[in-house]
């Protein structure tokens, strides 16, 4: 059955390109600058996620900055002028004032495209997790929802998508305002690694503290399990900020929990959530009870 509308996201979506290429949907990219350099944000420069990442490591300042409305509006009235209504998906707006963009284009596109709609979904979430929301969403819109019914579906779903993430490096959340620099301090010493995740609010807040690596990834995969709440078709997403072995080892760990059959996708972070949790960082995405 054919959807009845356009999909349209953001690049914290953090989704492999065959994703959006497969089921036509527009991701608009969030910027960064990288030593006074720009990248992403439609005009910037492309770089490879690895070297981003080798340059984070490297001491490279790095500063993010969100979708503009004059980015969102072609790609909305592209849909109104060929007859389409839009779904737009976004970056948590409690971490991004992307969300707010959206809706200052479509709000202004609508007053010159009365008999078209566009509706946006804060996903109170980002990297993957935005992403897996936007799986669900085009499998009710793929069989037929209109934008009314799955917008609804998103909001509901929404609360139940769980991220879950730790970090490698304390620095790069200290630089985001996230800790303090003398809990960031302590932590490198006692080499602690947070388990965190996205609150109800869409913020990030901590569940625990694990020291060592190690232990970190096995706590993050027994909270997965703690949270979860799957079918046998339901996927479980792992995004990495370049630490492929460990995003092998959480998958690993989570088959054991979740068993071996289970679709388990694993992709790189994208740069923007990437820079505030730096090289290193880790993320699990699933559907589970309703954030706490």
């Amino acid at each position: 059955m054919q959807r009845q509308f356009d999909i349209i996201t953001d690049s914290c979506c953090g989704m492999p390109r065959e994703f959006y290429e497969e089921h036509g949907i527009t991701e608009i990219p969030l910027g960064y600058t990288l030593d006074g350099v720009s990248y992403g944000g439609g005009e910037g420069k492309a770089l490879p996620l690895k070297e981003f990442y080798a340059r984070l490591r490297a001491g490279a300042e790095c500063h993010t900055f969100q979708v503009t409305a004059e980015q969102v509006r072609p790609v909305i009235e592209s849909s109104f002028r060929a007859g389409r209504d839009v779904l737009a998906v976004v970056f948590s707006s409690a971490l991004s004032g992307t969300a707010s963009s959206f809706s200052v284009a479509a709000s202004s596109l609508v007053e010159e495209y009365p008999e078209r709609r566009a509706l946006v979904l804060d996903s109170m979430g980002g990297s993957m997790g935005e992403g897996l929301l936007v799986g669900y969403l085009l499998q009710r819109a793929d069989g037929g929802a209109s934008l009314d019914e799955t917008y609804a579906y998103g909001e509901t779903l929404k609360r139940h998508i769980q991220h879950l993430f730790t970090v490698e490096d304390l620095e790069f959340l200290k630089r985001g305002g996230r800790i303090s620099p003398a809990v960031a301090v302590v932590g490198k010493l006692l080499k602690i690694k947070p388990l965190l995740h996205a609150t109800p609010k869409g913020t990030l807040g901590p569940i625990a503290k694990i020291v060592g690596r190690k232990r970190s990834l096995e706590a993050l995969a027994d909270e997965a399990v703690r949270r979860a709440e799957l079918s046998d078709t339901d996927p479980v997403f792992i995004a990495h900020g370049d630490c492929e072995e460990d995003a092998k080892r959480m998958e690993s760990l989570l088959r054991e929990r979740f068993g071996q059959n289970r679709r388990i996708l694993i992709n790189y972070m994208d740069p923007v959530m990437g820079a505030h949790g730096g090289p290193g960082i880790l993320a699990v995405f699933f559907k589970g009870k309703l954030r706490e």
